[in-house]
């Protein structure tokens, strides 16, 4: 057993963002790294990147939306991309499942961020987090090793935006997906980051078209890592890495990392 970092983070353009994670890389020793929002074809993907990194990394993508990614020192016994249910759209770009040793289940996520309430996205939104339910029920059990990460686009309490009573209708915090969100910690999992972090003032995304958004903290936690339990027990602390925020052309998110002796 040793200490693995485990990252989760929305790059919103892998291709957009490679100086960032140059920076960030050589100053972190990152384990796995989940990346959403690659916004790139596989055959444009910047894996040989990653490789120079001492990563294999593994990824599903379209062109300029969407996209996930794994990227981890240790192989993969191994890797499906989607939600394997036969429904369209079939999840291939919004969902990797990455196998580590026997049995250490990986499951990075980008969740359809929905749009507008009566937007047929926020339908998709919802039916996503039913139809990834249903994969977890057919797979596993509560007792299983699971970490889920990703950016879900949920905002689950109201600790967790600046200023939730001007939010209550939007598709990030509408009650609907925030029940959607506690149906998966009903299911078994516990929210890795609120163990370690549960004051106030911790987010992971702030809106470009917010003036000076970070400066202020105003901001989202939408990005997470959730463990069933054997896997949360053995947690060590997590946080977010919001000084990437603040460096030169970033992302909107800043990464979650979190630390687990596997």
């Amino acid at each position: 057993m040793g200490m693995k970092k485990i990252a989760t983070f929305n790059v919103n353009s892998v291709r957009s963002r490679l100086h960032i994670l140059e920076r960030w890389l050589n100053d972190t020793n990152i384990d796995i790294l989940c990346l959403q929002e690659t916004k790139t074809e596989d055959a444009t993907f910047p894996s040989e990147f990653f490789h120079q990194k001492g990563f294999q990394v593994f990824y599903c993508g379209e062109k300029a939306y969407n996209g996930v990614a794994v990227a981890s020192k240790e192989k993969p016994a191994w890797v499906s991309f989607g939600l394997g249910d036969g429904l369209l759209p079939d999840g291939r770009t919004r969902m990797v499942h990455c196998l580590f040793g026997d049995d250490l289940h990986l499951i990075n996520l980008y969740v359809p961020q929905g749009k507008a309430l009566d937007h047929p996205d926020y339908e998709m939104k919802l039916k996503f987090f039913d139809r990834l339910l249903k994969y977890l029920d057919k797979n596993f059990t509560p007792e299983s090793k699971i970490i889920v990460v990703g950016d879900l686009n949920v905002a689950p309490t109201d600790m967790d935006v600046t200023n939730p009573d001007n939010k209550r209708n939007h598709v990030c915090f509408h009650e609907d997906v925030k029940k959607a969100f506690n149906s998966l910690l009903e299911w078994g999992f516990v929210d890795v980051f609120r163990k370690h972090r549960p004051g106030e003032g911790e987010f992971s995304f702030w809106d470009y078209r917010v003036k000076n958004a970070l400066e202020r903290n105003i901001g989202w936690r939408i990005d997470h890592l959730l463990a069933t339990k054997p896997v949360a027990e053995r947690s060590k602390d997590a946080y977010v890495a919001r000084e990437l925020r603040a460096w030169e052309k970033p992302s909107d998110h800043a990464p979650v990392v979190g630390k687990f002796e596997l």
